[in-house]
This record gives C-alpha cells, sequence and structure tokens, in this order.
C-alpha cells in the first residue's frame, strides 16, 4: 500500500453494492481496497467475479472477531438488515477509530449515527458512524426538501425500482421469469423507506414500492400537496436554488427516464406539473439504486469523513453534464 494511502474494507462484498462499491474503491486516489470479506468465497480471488480486481486480493472470511482491522482506515458493512450489529461491536472493541459505514437500515433510526445524505444532512464535522440512506429514501427526500415549508398533508411517493434492489438471494422480487412484462407491488403500507423519509424530513409520506423486469435504476413519483398556490417559475427556482452547486443532482426540466439513469453516479430531479389551482405538485426523481442510491453515496460519505474532496473517485459528477 501507497504511503498515506486510507485503507478501507468492505463486509458483504457478494452483493451488487459490495461489487460496485469494490471497483470505486479499487480506482480511488486516496482509498486502498485492503480486503474484502464473504462467507461464501472466502480464500478465492476477487478478481474471479469482479473483473479488474488487483491479482494478490482475496475474499477473507466474514466473521465479526476475525477481520482484518486497521486503524486510521474504515469499514463498509454492505449486509442485509438486521445483521450489522455483531460487526459494529467487534470493531467497537478492536478498532474504535475506524470510520464505520453501515449500507442498511439497521442504524438509520439512531441518533448516535450521522445520517449520510450528503445534500440535506449536512457536511459538519467528520462524522465516525455513518448510516448510509436507503436508495429510495434518498431519492424520496431529494423530491420533496425544497419544498418542505410548503406541503399541506401527507406526500404519496409511488416507486419502481429494478430488481437488483432485492439482492442476490433468490426471491420472487429478482425472478426474472416472475418480472416478465410484470410490474409487481410490494410493502404498500409500512416499508422501511416510509419511516425513514418521515423521520428525516418531519413529515409524513406515503410510499408504494415496485420492483420491475429491468436489472437497475429506479424512479419515484412524489404527489406533493401544498398550503398555498405556487406557480412554476417558482417551484424550479427552489428547485434550482436548494441544489445549486450540488455535484450529485440535476434539477432537470422534462420528467427524467430511468433508462437513463443506469450506470450514472447523480439523481435526477424534475418534471415539475402543477394542477390547474398550484395547489398540487408532482415531482419525478431518478437514481441507481446501486450508484448514488448505495455505493457511490457511501463513496460520498467515506470522502467527507476523511477530509477528502467529496467526488473524490466518484466519475462524472452532475456538473459536467454526466
Amino acid at each position: 500500500m501507497s504511503a498515506g494511502r486510507i485503507p478501507v474494507g468492505i463486509v458483504g462484498a457478494r452483493g451488487y453494492v459490495g461489487e460496485e462499491l469494490m471497483r470505486l474503491l479499487a480506482a480511488h486516489p486516496r482509498f486502498h481496497l485492503a480486503w474484502v470479506a464473504s462467507r461464501e468465497r472466502a480464500g478465492q480471488p476477487v478478481a474471479d467475479h469482479v473483473p479488474g480486481m488487483p491479482a494478490d486480493l482475496h475474499y477473507v472470511a466474514s466473521t465479526p472477531d476475525g477481520l482484518p482491522l486497521l486503524d486510521g482506515g474504515a469499514v463498509v458493512l454492505a449486509l442485509p438488515n438486521g445483521r450489522a450489529a455483531e460487526y459494529v461491536a467487534a470493531i467497537e472493541r478492536e478498532a474504535p477509530s475506524t470510520v464505520l459505514v453501515d449500507l442498511s437500515a439497521d442504524y438509520r433510526f439512531d441518533p448516535a449515527w450521522h445520517y449520510g445524505l450528503p445534500e440535506l444532512s449536512g457536511r459538519g464535522p467528520r462524522a465516525r458512524r455513518i448510516s448510509n440512506p436507503g436508495c429510495y429514501a434518498t431519492a424520496m427526500q431529494l423530491s420533496i426538501a425544497p419544498m418542505l415549508d410548503r406541503l399541506e398533508g401527507a406526500v404519496q411517493c409511488f416507486g419502481v425500482s429494478g430488481y437488483s434492489g432485492a439482492g442476490t438471494s433468490p426471491s420472487p422480487k429478482n425472478d426474472p421469469v416472475l418480472l416478465r412484462d410484470n410490474l409487481m407491488p410490494y410493502a404498500l403500507t409500512g416499508h422501511v423507506h416510509e419511516r425513514e423519509v418521515a423521520r428525516q424530513l418531519g413529515h409524513p409520506v406515503e410510499f408504494m414500492p415496485h420492483v420491475a423486469p429491468h436489472f437497475r435504476g429506479l424512479t419515484v413519483t412524489s404527489n406533493l400537496h401544498l398550503s398555498a398556490p405556487a406557480t412554476l417559475d417558482e417551484v424550479r427556482a427552489r428547485y434550482g436554488a436548494r441544489y445549486d452547486g450540488e455535484p450529485l443532482v440535476r434539477v432537470v426540466e422534462d420528467a427524467p427516464w430511468v433508462s437513463r439513469i443506469a450506470g450514472r453516479h447523480h439523481a435526477d430531479v424534475g418534471g415539475f406539473a402543477l394542477s390547474a389551482d398550484g395547489r398540487r405538485l408532482v415531482v419525478v426523481a431518478t437514481l441507481d439504486n446501486l450508484l448514488k442510491g448505495a455505493a457511490t453515496q457511501a463513496l460520498q460519505n467515506l470522502n467527507l469523513a476523511f477530509g477528502i474532496d467529496e467526488t473524490a473517485g466518484i466519475p462524472h459528477a452532475a456538473g459536467d453534464g454526466a
């Protein structure tokens, strides 16, 4: 490892998000991908599964007490919900100075952890314990936040995601046969992202998620009821001002398409439509659920935690026309 490089390890590296994060870290100017952990692939060369990875990088066993921790570095937990706590406890015990980024929902409601949506939750003192927002929750919050002080009643959010959002463990939600020519609704009330967004914004939302046959990328159409009439010029000005200078959020005129966001690292917000009385606003947001919805956002948070430029290692920030 070159002098000055910061070691980063990934737990749960076999999943889609883990693989995306590996690629980003392997090309990062300051971070060093020190190790990746996977129970199923322990001992195997990473390059056998993820092309382009260093030949000497092998998966290590994914056990909380057996991770090769390094003080002064970071660990990203890319595990299913409910699995993070034992790893957090082991890291707190063995290497407490380690920066931790958790991609699950396990700490999104814990006030001791920083909620890492940089565009909305701030870029203050360097956080050491960071809870990465959910992919849908990121899109919903970016859609709603600029109008938060003008809302009346709950916001309805209709979401459609590619099936990579269901992970690699077989289920109806990632079965291409069941999804072919289909749109699969699920968890139509009480979804964790519904509670997450309501908590972060301090405003009720009603979220209706669906899975579609495409692999990656999601779209959220949000229906906002306003306390007073607005004009399209006012709405556009609000969103433009709120995200001015944000490298990974792009405000667009037309409703963004999910097919155009796949593989991109930013979020698109736009397609603003107002009812005739100016009291109902519809906003569309798209992002790649594996990137800005997970891996890219984790890298944003790692950069900020170590005082590095927020977009370091993130190809084509929104401001350059990506």
